[in-house]
């Protein structure tokens, strides 16, 4: 695969005399996304956080031989030929509760008492269940036989020492982290989650939520591009100590973009500003403070996408229009998000396979992203244009990714959708 070209400095008002390919795209954020550095947090916290190392068990789960049933702990050999017709007695000397063991070791002809998940007391190798039993406070009247071992949990019967128990790179789920203090882990290091700052250019943009006031209009990326890294396993960073303390929308100007651009964070996102406009500074600015690595893509939406780096951080110049947003945060910012997390770079969406409805048209030479609804079991194409229309992605299921080398496909084809609901 042949490394993209570098792009010019600046492109207002010129266009894209070139653009790189997806998947150049791709291979030069899989060089630049290596992990993060590891992190100790509590248990309590670490629910979807993705596994730094190995966990080896350091003992046995469970640790004591213990009951699995409330009834009686004795001797299997002397409940031979017990029946309700041929009741055999015992004698019961004290009890063995959860974390309360009884103290001792049981002869010939007694019984204890004992509580599921209690220690086995000494001298006994089997539990004879309360309902197969009759007693008194201290006579007991078996009236079953029981086999040694029965109705008994042996040390290492849920995990062994020694044993592998979840594995580096894991994304922890709840059941996980029980596992994990069953074992004594009251913290676990985990991959530190990617900070990313998120900027939104436009003098036309209002806060989130705000009610449009003539021709300026509410952000609608902001909200969505917070939840999407929230999604990828990032820290979403709306705000900055530079120019704009309580917002993170940034007007157009080259200065306060540029004081955006050098947050305290590991990946910056601009939304707004990519394309080739008089008022689109973001690229340049890249370019003349950092790196302006790829600008302009051969796909649709998204085809003004821009990436780099400036000092540490990487970043990512998206459309402002909200599909084309979308877009090209779920194939490339995304990307690297997952990566930095140690997360796999693969789409974090569902994937079916259904023919389509009727034909879906694209352009060799581009990556076409189509939005598609699933009608009675087959795949309905809604647009492949229409980068300001957000709506067709919350009408849509989910979307159809058209390679750069196809035309399309015809009604019947079988294609892969990748839907939305996660």
């Amino acid at each position: 695969m042949e490394p993209p070209v570098k792009p010019p400095t600046d492109v207002r008002m010129r266009g894209f005399a070139h653009r790189s390919t997806v998947k150049q795209a791709v291979n030069w954020i899989d060089a630049q996304s290596g992990k993060l550095a590891h992190e100790a947090v509590s248990l309590w916290r670490a629910a979807g956080r993705v596994l730094a190392s190995d966990v080896v068990s350091n003992r046995n789960v469970p640790e004591i031989t213990r009951s699995m049933m409330d009834g009686y702990a004795l001797r299997a050999a002397e409940t031979q030929g017990a029946s309700p017709y041929n009741r055999l007695e015992f004698e019961i000397v004290g009890q063995s509760l959860p974390g309360q063991p009884f103290v001792g070791e049981v002869q010939s002809g007694q019984a204890v008492r004992i509580m599921t998940g209690a220690p086995l007391p000494v001298g006994c190798e089997t539990v004879l269940p309360a309902e197969r039993a009759e007693a008194t406070t201290e006579r007991l009247f078996a009236l079953d036989e029981v086999s040694p071992g029965k109705n008994v949990g042996n040390p290492g019967e849920d995990i062994t020492r020694g044993t592998t128990v979840l594995s580096s790179g894991r994304v922890l789920r709840p059941q996980d982290l029980g596992i994990l203090s069953s074992l004594g882990h009251s913290t676990v290091e985990v991959i530190r989650q990617p900070r990313v700052r998120i900027v939104i250019t436009g003098n036309e943009l209002l806060p989130a939520g705000s009610e449009p006031i003539d021709a300026r209009i509410p952000d609608a990326n902001g909200p969505m591009l917070a939840a999407l890294v929230q999604r990828d396993g990032g820290l979403p960073i709306l705000t900055t100590q530079h120019s704009f303390p309580n917002s993170y929308l940034v007007p157009d100007d080259r200065n306060a973009i540029l004081a955006a651009m050098n947050s305290d964070a590991d990946i910056v996102i601009v939304s707004g500003g990519s394309s080739v406009g008089q008022e689109d500074h973001a690229p340049s600015l890249l370019a003349e403070h950092g790196e302006l690595a790829i600008h302009g893509i051969a796909m649709r939406p998204s085809s003004p996408t821009g990436m780099g780096r400036l000092q540490h951080r990487l970043v990512f110049l998206l459309p402002g229009n909200p599909v084309s947003c979308l877009c090209a945060y779920d194939f490339f910012a995304g990307r690297a998000i997952r990566l930095l997390g140690g997360r796999s770079p693969d789409w974090p969406h569902r994937q079916v396979r259904l023919p389509l409805a009727r034909k879906l048209v694209s352009q060799v030479g581009r990556v076409d992203y189509a939005r598609v609804r699933l009608v009675h079991g087959e795949v309905e194409p809604i647009a492949i244009s229409g980068a300001s229309i957000l709506s067709s992605t919350t009408t849509a299921d989910g979307f159809v990714i058209v390679a750069a080398d196809s035309e399309g496909h015809a009604a019947g084809t079988e294609v892969d959708v990748f839907l939305y609901d996660q």
